[in-house]
């Protein structure tokens, strides 16, 4: 089983989630149980090059740009399918287009 999670502009996570929704490897439009999908608020202290996207946090004490994290589990051999939607999907035509990390996970167990 592999995690992966992906750091993804504010402007493309809805797009990014469409697009795993919709792809063959995700079930398409019926779904697939073998799927999950969590999607968080962050703040980054990157530079983004987009100066309004940037707001300054009184509670970290510098500008912070707000994206998404999402992290999902998937079978090892549809990770890099699911990687290459989200990097299509996420696309920015900017050098701050967010990150994609994949790990390996010793177990996952699913809670019935």
């Amino acid at each position: 089983m592999k995690e992966i999670k992906a750091y993804v502009p504010q402007d493309r996570v809805a797009d990014v989630i469409a697009a795993l929704k919709e792809s063959r490897v995700w079930g398409g439009e019926r779904g697939d149980a073998a799927h999950n999908l969590a999607v968080y608020l962050v703040r980054a202290v990157v530079p983004s090059a987009d100066r309004q996207d940037r707001h300054y946090s009184v509670d970290l004490g510098d500008e912070v740009v707000n994206e998404y994290k999402i992290e999902l589990i998937c079978p090892e051999a549809e990770a890099d399918q699911l990687v290459q939607i989200i990097t299509t999907a996420a696309h920015v035509n900017s050098g701050s287009g967010g990150w994609i990390t994949v790990a390996e996970l010793d177990r996952a167990l699913r809670i019935n």
